[in-house]
């Protein structure tokens, strides 16, 4: 099994007094109702300093989770060091694994049914995503678009100017127990006093913090909660994209705030095992999960312009208009290949999705400070 190959972490595999350690974890945006697609978060906290990272993800799947730990990994000012998940499906996987093990991530799991072994990042689900984006249902690009821009200002919030506290250590006298922490600090205050930036990086972030005004930015993360809220789905039914007005961006108009600092040194990728050749008198047939002929590939075409019309529909309601159109061609045993090949279109149509939209706006820093902007405000009448 491949639980099996990873870890349950324990004291000893980690070095929580340094950075580079984070807890992640996965929080659904589906409302009372955890049918069809729907958008989901991945949370990333740093357990040494609180360093949260928050990443939209378009539906949830393995393939979402490891482009979105990519995306945060060029955020992060420090190198990634440690992985601790839950055992979700999304996260134990063969992919997460191999990307884990080539960048030298040590990679760790919790024990089933504990969820307080990421005592850290279920914290943060509550204290931030829960409360910042609430527990409505939200599906579809635009949705996911304004969920981006809220968490591009969200973790400027957070990061820079949200302390907390830190146990330091219990003591306990008979049945008491009195916990002692340490001093507040906000994540970028504990990231500071670990020295662990380089010279460039610590100069990129002070200006960052210097120029930044947290009751501007504090109002930005109203007027885009407006936005997004106005995007919840009601009883599952998303507006179309072509009746909605384009997002609410947040952009940042400080030189050196939309900079992503600069990624980790590049290190070489493990030796693999090397296996002993054989001659053979002829190639042996590769061995796929898929020896059948595919009995949608006559369909495929009408398939996707369902898909491309409505993107949030399921593979059984698409399957159950298959069965209709089709009577006795196509079995109740054949919804499974159905997901299979709609899944894996759904991630070549991630994979090749154009984000250039996602990067921040950088202003040459001539003046500053320069106080943050919003491109477009929402009054609270709706008027723009």
């Amino acid at each position: 099994m491949l639980k099996r190959q990873i870890p349950v972490r324990t004291f000893a595999d980690w070095d929580e007094g340094i950075p580079g350690f984070m807890e992640a974890d996965l929080v659904a945006h589906c409302g009372p109702h955890p049918d069809g697609a729907f958008l989901a978060t991945l949370v990333m906290i740093d357990v040494a300093t609180g360093w949260l990272e928050c990443q939209a993800l378009l539906y949830r799947s393995q393939d979402q989770v490891l482009q979105g730990l990519r995306r945060a990994r060029q955020l992060i000012p420090f190198p990634l060091l440690g992985l601790d998940t839950d055992n979700g499906g999304e996260f134990i996987t063969n992919d997460l694994v191999a990307y884990c093990a080539q960048e030298q991530i040590t990679f760790t799991r919790g024990r089933p049914y504990h969820k307080n072994d990421q005592c850290f990042v279920e914290q943060k689900n509550g204290a931030v995503v829960r409360h910042f984006v609430g527990y409505d249902r939200y599906e579809g690009e635009h949705a996911y678009r304004q969920l981006v821009e809220l968490y591009r200002a969200l973790r400027l919030y957070v990061n820079f100017f949200q302390p907390s506290l830190k146990l330091k250590e219990k003591r306990q006298t008979g049945k008491a127990v009195q916990r002692i922490y340490l001093p507040a600090q906000t994540p970028f205050e504990r990231l500071c006093a670990a020295s662990v930036l380089s010279d460039d990086v610590r100069t990129r972030m002070d200006a960052i913090f210097a120029a930044l005004d947290p009751v501007r930015l504090l109002d930005q993360i109203g007027q885009l909660q407006a936005a997004l809220w106005s995007q919840a789905a009601v009883s599952g039914d998303g507006a179309t994209s072509q009746s909605q007005p384009p997002p609410v961006r947040f952009v940042a108009e400080v030189g050196g705030v939309a900079d992503s600092p600069p990624p980790p040194e590049s290190v070489p990728p493990l030796l693999r095992h090397q296996k002993r050749a054989y001659r053979r008198s002829e190639p042996a047939l590769p061995r796929w999960w898929k020896t059948r002929p595919d009995p949608f590939a006559v369909v495929w075409a009408e398939l996707e312009q369902w898909l491309e019309a409505a993107p949030t529909r399921t593979a059984k309601s698409l399957f159950g208009e298959l069965q209709q159109r089709y009577p006795d061609q196509y079995a109740p045993v054949q919804l499974r290949t159905l997901q299979r090949r709609i899944a894996k279109w759904r991630t070549t149509m991630i994979t090749t999705f154009d984000d250039h939209w996602l990067h921040d706006e950088v202003l040459a820093p001539t003046n500053l400070p320069r106080p943050l902007g919003v491109a477009r405000t929402v009054a609270p009448d709706g008027e723009q």
